[in-house]
């Protein structure tokens, strides 16, 4: 088994391997890679049931940890995942508002169990970057109006339409 040095671990109440699929099936470069059962009980379960998932989203290597109730996530921690089009931010910010996610502001969502994730077009980092500030002034302006990045509008701002 090789093991990854720095590896991205997510506290889950219970629910871990069940996270991880969806996440494989959702992005690109994506897998579940090794379920490992608890050799005896544990503070959130049983010997036997799933203890860790060891997972890879979108080549990020991660471990599932069915830890219980303790601990949950929130926007402290997210996953950016930079989108070329506006078809492939929209299928996933899709993907994880319709699977019981939720949605927020400026390109931010919260998918089922709690892990947020930033949707970012390309266009959008390139526009609030733009040398000229009143172009990315304009950008950044449109952007805090928004929930899911709409691309055509943050390159009508950056344009000054």
């Amino acid at each position: 088994m090789k093991v990854a040095k720095n590896t991205i671990c997510l506290w889950f109440n219970g629910d871990a391997e069940q996270a991880a699929r969806f996440y494989a099936d959702t992005f690109p470069d994506s897998s579940v890679d090794a379920i490992h059962l608890a050799p005896g009980d544990f503070p959130a379960g049983q010997e036997g049931q799933v203890i860790t998932v060891q997972f890879t989203v979108m080549s990020i290597p991660c471990l599932g940890l069915n830890g219980g109730p303790a601990f949950t996530h929130d926007e402290a921690f997210s996953f950016q995942v930079a989108t070329e089009t506006q078809e492939e931010t929209d299928r996933y910010w899709n993907a994880i508002i319709d699977h019981g996610g939720q949605a927020s502001a400026c390109g931010w969502c919260k998918d089922k169990w709690g892990i947020s994730w930033q949707i970012t077009p390309i266009a959008l980092t390139e526009g609030i970057c733009d040398p000229d500030r009143a172009a990315a002034k304009r950008v950044f302006n449109a952007m805090m109006e928004m929930s899911k990045i709409d691309i055509a509008r943050i390159e009508a701002a950056r344009a000054g339409r």
